[in-house]
């Protein structure tokens, strides 16, 4: 037995998106390797990718939550938005938006290190401090843009809602932990790397 028709094409979809999951991760990681010139520290900021991730899933639910319970409660008929396809590709989109603001966090952080001399955790918190208001531009400008898309009923738009909850929550995810989570994380990680350095320097004396 061959299942053809709308069934197939979905798993043909299914298929050429998990391909191109693989294939973005991998380009997005070549990339950042290229710019930092280093193969762990991309592995740090990628950390954003599945919280992103989880932040989109979870916002979808609360969408739906708030749409089937407190939207008929208004007098308004119910939304619902199904996990579909097309919902899907905002995690395609979410792969190259979430790792914006850790590569803002990281490279300061790393560049008071390694040019002003500053301890990990005065580092990163100087990181965060001065890449706080970028960070916070450029998430409140995309949560706005995407606001009608996800927010608004109209003609249209029930078709690309699911990715604009997608990305829309991703991104308000992301931006949370990367104020939160990673500063801790990058603290954790540059300290280890601090410390054979001390090390062999004791080691000279």
């Amino acid at each position: 037995m061959d299942i053809t028709g709308a069934s197939d094409q979905l798993q043909a979809t299914r298929a050429a998106l998990s391909t191109n999951y693989l294939v973005a991760g991998a380009l997005i990681y070549l990339l950042m390797v290229a710019i930092f010139r280093h193969w762990g520290y991309p592995l740090l900021i990628m950390t954003a990718i599945p919280l992103g991730v989880a932040g989109g899933i979870l916002g979808l639910f609360l969408l739906n939550w708030f749409g089937g319970t407190v939207v008929p409660l208004l007098g308004m008929n119910a939304i619902q938005q199904p996990f579909d396809m097309i919902a899907m590709l905002g995690f395609l989109i979410l792969m190259g938006t979430v790792v914006n603001n850790p590569i803002l966090i990281v490279h300061r952080a790393i560049q008071n290190v390694r040019e002003e001399g500053i301890a990990a955790r005065e580092a990163v918190a100087e990181a965060v401090q001065s890449r706080l208001r970028p960070i916070a531009m450029s998430t409140i400008t995309t949560i706005c843009g995407l606001a009608p898309l996800v927010f608004l009923p109209g003609e249209g738009s029930e078709l690309y809602r699911g990715v604009g909850a997608i990305v829309l929550f991703g991104i308000l995810g992301a931006a949370i932990v990367s104020l939160t989570f990673l500063p801790a994380l990058t603290v954790s990680v540059l300290r280890g790397r601090a410390r054979p350095a001390l090390e062999a320097g004791d080691e000279k004396v």
